[in-house]
C-alpha cells in the first residue's frame, strides 16, 4: 500500500495485529530481502515496514538527504498513520536512522530497539582507504574544472561512477551524494542517549559492518546486548533465520 509523506508517494506493508514494530531496511535494499522476517514477526506482533525514499516502489527523495532527513521523514510517516508506540528493528542503514531518531530524543515512545549490523559507526580508515580517498578526491578536482568540464562534459560523471563502492557506483547523483553524506556522520556521540533495552545482533563475519561496530555499539548502550550469529555476514538474518528469530522471540517476550 502507499501513502505520501512530504510530496513522496511511500510504499508501506502493515501486517499482523498487537504491538507495534517498524521494520527500516538497510540501504540498496527493498522489503523483498525481509520478507522473512515481517511473516515471521507479524504472526505476533503488527509489523509496519516503509520502503524509504531512493529504495524500492518509494521515489527518491527531491535532493541528497542525510540521517537526520530520513529520520524527520520516518517520524512523519509513523504520525501519519497515528503510531505514537512502537519497538524499532533497523538493519545496516535502517539501525543508523534508528539511532539518529531515538538518540536525538524524538517524541515517539520506544519501548525496545533490535540493530542488526547496524551502521551508524564512523572507523579510522585503514592507510590503504586514505590513499583512494585522496585519489578521488584530486581526480573529482581535475574534472571539475572548468575547461575540463567543457572539453569532456560527461567525464566527471563517468568518474564517480566508476570510483568508490559497488553501492556508490550503482546509485543515481542524488543517491550517491545521500550515500556520503550518511556514512560520513558517526552518530557513537547519541548511544548513550538511548536508554531502552537494545538488542544488537550482528553476523560473525560481517564485511559491511564489521563485527567489532556492534561490540562497540554495546559498550557505549546503557542497556545494549549483542548476539553473535556464527558464520553470518551483513545478512545473518537471511543466512541463519531459525536462529535468528528465536533470538527476536525471546528478546521481544514470546514463548
Amino acid at each position: 500500500m502507499y501513502i505520501t509523506i512530504d510530496g513522496i508517494n511511500t510504499y508501506f506493508e502493515d501486517r499482523g495485529s498487537g504491538e507495534t514494530l517498524v521494520l527500516l531496511h538497510g540501504w540498496g535494499t527493498d522489503l523483498s530481502l525481509y520478507e522473512g522476517l515481517i511473516a515471521h514477526l507479524s504472526r505476533y506482533m503488527r509489523v509496519i515496514a516503509p520502503e524509504l525514499p531512493g529504495f524500492g516502489r518509494t521515489p527518491e527523495p527531491p535532493q541528497p538527504w542525510g540521517a537526520a532527513d530520513y529520520s524527520a521523514f520516518v517520524l512523519k510517516f509513523l504520525n501519519a498513520l497515528e503510531v505514537k508506540k512502537a519497538v524499532l528493528l533497523g538493519h545496516s542503514n535502517g539501525g543508523r536512522i534508528i539511532i539518529k531518531t531515538v538518540g536525538s530524543r524524538a517524541a515517539l515512545e520506544v519501548p525496545k530497539i533490535i540493530l542488526i549490523g547496524s551502521a551508524g559507526l564512523v572507523r579510522e580508515k585503514t592507510p590503504d582507504e586514505q590513499r583512494r580517498i585522496k585519489r578521488y578526491k584530486l581526480g573529482k578536482r581535475i574534472l571539475s574544472s572548468k575547461p575540463l568540464k567543457l572539453l569532456f562534459p560527461g567525464a566527471l560523471e563517468k568518474f564517480k561512477k566508476t570510483s568508490g563502492s559497488e553501492d556508490y557506483r550503482n546509485a543515481t547523483p542524488v543517491m550517491r551524494d545521500t550515500l556520503v553524506r550518511l556514512v560520513n556522520e558517526d552518530l557513537r556521540h547519541l548511544l548513550p542517549n538511548i536508554k531502552q533495552p537494545t538488542l544488537l545482533i550482528w553476523g560473525e563475519n560481517d564485511d559491511s559492518t564489521p563485527l567489532s561496530d556492534g561490540k562497540a555499539m554495546e559498550k557505549l548502550l546503557p542497556d545494549g546486548g549483542l548476539v553473535v550469529v556464527k558464520g553470518a555476514g551483513h545478512y545473518c538474518y537471511l543466512e541463519q533465520p531459525s536462529f535468528v528469530y528465536r533470538v527476536l522471540d525471546s528478546f521481544l517476550g514470546v514463548r
